[in-house]
């Protein structure tokens, strides 16, 4: 499978919070790449002022579709909502 689609998510986290949201991340890493319909990748990406994770999709259907997922709504959404300092910013792109 090919990555034609990205779903990004920046969120504000302050330093103190990101080794949890680095544990809601290793959590369900490997089960997004197992269950989500169209996964291929998921990276933790961080710098001082933000932390996003980049997930890879087989198409931009498939990347919108996990936004409305059992596990983004119940699980990652539920513990990474209590870490962020403002609204996460969620994009959507597709692979030129």
């Amino acid at each position: 499978m090919n990555v034609t689609a990205y779903l990004e998510i920046t969120m504000k986290i302050s330093e103190k919070n990101r080794p949890a949201a680095a544990k809601v991340y290793a959590d369900y890493r490997q089960p997004f790449l197992d269950t989500i319909k169209g996964a291929v990748t998921k990276d933790l990406l961080i710098r001082d002022e933000d932390v996003q994770v980049l997930h890879g999709f087989d198409s931009v259907e498939n990347a919108k579709a996990y936004l409305d997922s059992e596990m983004f709504k119940n699980d990652v959404y539920v513990g990474l909502k209590p870490l962020w300092s403002a609204d996460p910013d969620v994009k959507i792109y597709s692979k030129a």
